[in-house]
């Protein structure tokens, strides 16, 4: 028996020495598992980080790499203007542009005075340049036509003789190809358009003023189109692409747009396809912001947004690229979208990158045969503004494969080493995966109970005015509930394995993460799988690259700074990305309707960019020595906030004019009359319709008009079309809680006439039945079938009709000036059953977005009570609702 245990002992101390000699840890000694027994805690303690010094290299990480994604943002021109694009004409021209006021579709001041203005500046550059060696063409185009179109469900639009001027810039000797150039003139009603989008149009005179006088004549040509009819769906470049004769020349296109005000103009959509549009940019932007992934999360639908590069894509069948102001969305489409908050530095940028481009792509062989070049998509994105990368989707491809087995092999190298050793590798790897997506689960759990808890105690969006408090509320407790989780986890399940090993095996945990997240979006086709490429390169590379150091020294401070330093690239990037999203959701959140709670969306979003932001720093939790002090300092936070918070000591709204966070409201007092199967008047009704574009609806607004109450809250009538109110956009479904305060009947200058032409039985069975409309420049018309009917064509879009989300059809209708009454007609298949019910429910309403017509004495009067930090859009409407 002691010969026995004298040769196990023997054994033991060969395998622990044998396990020592091949590990090179002077302080690790394995057990069947792989990890070590637990030596003196001093011996432990001294290859781990302090508790404060892990905190704080993190932190500081952090805090450096955000500063340096806001200097990149803040650095708008770097270098000197060459002179080509002059910045100061640019801003004059937006001035006089805005000076008119708004320039809703068919008011004088979008179809007379602008024209105007855009007419005498373009014959000023046609003058000026008529000696050189380009001709310039103008066209004023007036054209009438409707489509429908897949956007909130899916709806009509038409359109009757709004606006385009088109201006052809082409050598002398005349040119086959040409490049589109597109911005639009046209405002919503009550907002000055300053950023969206008369700052493009001004760059545009400007970019066509520097073309038109180079010496050397351009290979191709350009199509300037300043469009009049955007904010009406984009009905103007419908006209133009599908009726315009130069259409047929055009082979690409640059859209200009605004999701914001000022700030960098970023290409957040390209193609379809025609990577050589991409590579154009490229090479030719001298201030390059773009991102591959915008265009992906944009072309998904999470946006509920769209830009007239769809039109030109889907009818016009051509490729291009759309760039836009993202940048302080909140008082997008508002009174506070005026010029003198869009920087001239703005405006020099947007301009240099416009000309570049411009003249790279008209100069290029490619523009002649863009068919030549059309397949494939492109991987690009920027870094810090500096440089863009760019290379073909298929390159991309290869790159994500050699960094999916690059991590196999690393894998692979650390199973075979684990089992050498007698270790389970793949069973603990898995078990910390386990632990780590369980730490996801109940984070986000952890933190939707918050947000659910705000916004039951009536304090949702207090984050509007004060972004960074529901960082400090939020990101908080996702951090907080992490490091708890982890911290349980290494006290009471792994127990005595030493941390360092815990530390190494939680880094391949993330890797691991990143690598099934690469080959996911590699397999899915999608171009931003570069994301998680650039997290699997780097630290796979850094950790390779600091195995010496960690196997000597264990955690010590150098070995962190080092990896940290590793990860600073494809970090600094992905908090841009970061950036972006929240720069642009945030504001969106603020109009996004009543139905959907915006804290949930926020602290979702917030506690998905903590958990990827953490995925490297969490094998940290294991390497340092505790996390008492950076849970109690997390949990003060989060507990101070959530104080402030529940005392409504953080209002989400301000009318600061440095930086105004708007409440929005629409108001319109309205007149309804219901008519009944027989044509007689069965109910009529006036009133202030009062909708809410956030979740707090007037809860804030009540307190300075208390006649908006509950006591005047309306249901929507699902038995009449689009609930019985004059909606301007189908957007019902987002926009559930309405008030309808009783008022004087409306009486316009302008009345709207709408009457029944003709109803007829076709030969196939169907009732056909004409109708004609004649009323102010902006009309909706809604139809709601009967139970049974079937609406099975009209004289609208495509001749198929299109229904909305909530199953009803919605007909957008604008005209600009001089335009004739609206004939349309549409076929229903009646009923078997029911025929005393009749066959459908239609209405008309009319919106009065401009002149005499717009305002009323009591409406005015209502205005005047709002608060400064609300901004109720206005207008007067009528609703009328006939049953046949």
């Amino acid at each position: 028996m002691e010969n026995d245990t004298t040769v196990r002992r023997i054994k033991l101390n060969a395998i622990q020495n044998n396990s020592l000699k091949n590990t090179k840890y002077a302080h690790d000694q394995y057990d069947n598992n792989g990890y070590g027994d637990v030596q003196k805690k001093s011996e432990v303690n001294s290859f781990l980080l302090s508790e404060v010094g892990s905190a704080v290299l993190v932190v500081v990480f952090i805090l450096v790499l955000w500063g340096l994604v806001h200097l990149s943002l803040q650095q708008l021109v770097l270098g000197r203007s060459t002179g080509e694009f002059n910045a100061v004409r640019a801003r004059k021209h937006l001035e006089s542009i805005t000076s008119v006021g708004p320039r809703p579709v068919g008011s004088v001041e979008n179809e007379v005075i602008t024209v105007g203005y855009l007419l005498a500046e373009i014959e000023y550059i046609r003058e000026e340049s008529k000696a050189g060696p380009h001709a310039i063409t103008v066209d004023v185009q007036r054209p009438t036509g409707s489509f429908s179109i897949d956007f909130l469900g899916g709806f009509t639009s038409y359109y009757d003789k709004v606006t385009n001027i088109a201006v052809k810039l082409e050598p002398k000797s005349g040119a086959e190809h040409f490049m589109l150039a597109n911005c639009h003139f046209d405002s919503v009603a009550n907002s000055p358009g300053a950023s969206d989008d008369a700052v493009s149009c001004a760059v545009m005179l400007e970019v066509l003023h520097s073309l038109a006088n180079l010496s050397t004549p351009l290979l191709h040509g350009v199509v300037f189109l300043f469009n009049g009819a955007e904010e009406n769906v984009l009905q103007a470049s419908h006209g133009f692409i599908t009726q315009h004769p130069w259409a047929e020349k055009v082979r690409a296109f640059i859209n200009l747009e605004a999701a914001g005000v000022g700030g960098k103009e970023v290409v957040f959509q390209t193609g379809p396809e025609n990577p050589w549009l991409v590579q154009a940019y490229v090479h030719a932007a001298k201030h390059p912001f773009a991102s591959v992934v915008g265009q992906e999360v944009f072309q998904s639908g999470v946006i509920p947004s769209d830009t007239d590069f769809r039109i030109y894509r889907d009818f016009g069948h051509i490729p291009g690229i759309d760039l836009a102001f993202i940048e302080n969305g909140f008082i997008y489409h508002t009174k506070y979208d005026t010029p003198d908050r869009i920087l001239t530095d703005s405006i020099q940028r947007a301009g240099d990158n416009i000309l570049g481009v411009l003249k790279h792509l008209v100069m290029s062989e490619k523009l002649a045969d863009a068919s030549e070049y059309r397949h494939g998509n492109m991987v690009f994105f920027d870094l810090l503004g500096v440089v863009v990368v760019a290379y073909p989707a298929r390159v991309g491809t290869i790159i994500n494969c050699m960094a999916t087995m690059a991590t196999f092999f690393y894998f692979g190298k650390k199973y075979m080493l684990h089992r050498n050793m007698g270790g389970r590798y793949v069973q603990d790897l898995v078990i910390a995966v386990g632990v780590t997506l369980l730490s996801w689960l109940v984070t986000l759990l952890s933190v939707l109970i918050v947000a659910l808890l705000v916004t039951l105690l009536g304090r949702s969006m207090f984050w509007y005015n004060h972004f960074y408090a529901s960082i400090c509320l939020y990101g908080a407790a996702a951090t907080g509930k992490m490091i708890l989780i982890h911290t349980l986890a290494k006290n009471l399940y792994y127990g005595n394995v030493q941390q360092l090993e815990l530390g190494d095996l939680f880094f391949d945990v993330s890797l691991a993460l990143w690598c099934c997240s690469l080959v996911y979006l590699t397999q899915q086709g999608l171009c931003s799988a570069y994301v998680p490429m650039l997290m699997v390169a780097f630290p796979l590379i850094t950790k390779l690259l600091l195995t010496r150091e960690f196997k000597q020294r264990g955690a010590s401070v150098k070995y962190s700074i080092l990896f940290l330093v590793g990860l600073a690239l494809p970090y600094v990037h992905f908090m841009f990305l970061i950036w972006v999203v929240f720069e642009i959701f945030t504001p969106i959140l603020g109009r996004s309707g009543t139905e959907i709670p915006p804290d949930v969306v926020l602290a979702s979003l917030i506690t998905l960019a903590t958990v990827l932001l953490s995925s490297y720093f969490l094998h940290f939790i294991y390497l340092a020595r505790g996390t008492k002090w950076i849970l109690s300092v997390l949990g003060t936070v989060f507990t101070a906030v959530f104080l402030l918070v529940s005392c409504g000591m953080l209002f989400p709204y301000s009318s600061d004019p440095s930086s105004p966070r708007p409440k929005r409201v629409f108001l319109q007092h309205t007149t309804r009359t219901f008519h009944g199967l027989d044509g007689q008047v069965e109910h009529k009704d006036s009133g202030l319709w009062i909708n809410s574009f956030d979740y707090t609806a007037m809860q804030h607004i009540t307190p300075h008009i208390p006649e908006i109450n509950d006591t005047i809250r309306q249901r929507c009538q699902e038995d009449l079309p689009f609930c019985g109110f004059p909606w301007f956009l189908p957007v019902k479904f987002l926009v559930k809680k309405n008030w309808y305060l009783p008022a004087e009947e409306v009486s316009p200058k302008s009345p709207m006439k709408f009457r029944l032409v003709s109803k007829h039985q076709t030969e196939w069975g169907t009732i056909r039945m004409s109708f004609e409309a004649e009323g102010p420049s902006h009309m909706s018309l809604y139809l709601l079938p009967h139970s049974g009917a079937t609406l099975t064509s009209w004289s609208l879009g495509d001749g198929i009709p299109k229904f909305d989300l909530s199953g009803e059809y919605f007909i957008f209708y604008s005209h600009g000036l001089e335009a004739p009454a609206w004939n349309f007609w549409f076929e229903i298949q009646p009923s078997s059953t029911g025929p005393d019910e009749g066959m459908i429910s239609m209405a008309i309403s009319s919106h009065y977005f401009f002149g005499e017509d717009k305002l009323t004495p009591q409406l005015d009067l209502m205005l005047q009570r709002f608060p400064l930090w609300a901004f109720p859009s206005s207008w007067v409407s009528t609703y009328n609702m006939y049953r046949y």
